[in-house]
């Protein structure tokens, strides 16, 4: 799927029920292919329409015309209400979206949205076979905090895991 170039910058927008089947399409890649995700389990429609609804204004997309690029959110860190300030994320792009500032644009979008419903911190669990997705993060200002090692598995395999924050 190549860019349409007669749009100069993509659209980022609130997510809406109607990028339910997209969001879930292009997850579900992630999870069936690699180890940047890892679940196993594929999500649905449904799943992600629910996580749409509920999120609001944490669950971005960007759209170039007609063709969706990709995602990003951002959701509870932990349960208690003791840590209602801080949130975790997760972006996910489509191959073709890939190294063209689609990213960034999602994320930074997704910071002010962040910061005006009161949130001072995002953590980003990334894959540490996943150093393009470090990397990326290091560029938006997260900080390694820490590897856990072994804490996933998936192809029959242990996945290392890398926790990092970016104080809003």
């Amino acid at each position: 799927m190549a860019l349409n170039r007669s749009v100069n910058v993509p659209i980022i927008r609130p997510a809406t029920t109607a990028d339910a089947s997209a969001v879930a399409a292009l997850t579900n890649i992630i999870i069936r292919d690699t180890t940047t995700s890892f679940k196993s389990e594929a999500t649905t429609p449904e799943k992600q329409t629910a996580a749409i609804t509920e999120r609001g204004p944490a669950f971005l997309v960007a759209q170039d015309g007609d063709t969706f690029l990709g995602y990003a959110t951002y959701f509870p860190f932990r349960g208690p209400d003791g840590y209602q300030h801080t949130v975790e994320n997760t972006i996910v792009l489509t191959e073709s979206a890939r190294g063209h500032g689609i990213g960034k644009l999602l994320m930074t979008q997704l910071f002010t949205n962040a910061r005006s419903a009161g949130i001072h911190s995002m953590f980003a669990g990334v894959s540490a076979e996943n150093p393009a997705g470090i990397t990326f993060h290091a560029k938006l200002g997260f900080t390694e905090l820490a590897r856990l090692a072994q804490v996933g598995r998936k192809f029959d395999r242990w996945l290392d895991l890398v926790l990092m924050q970016k104080m809003l």
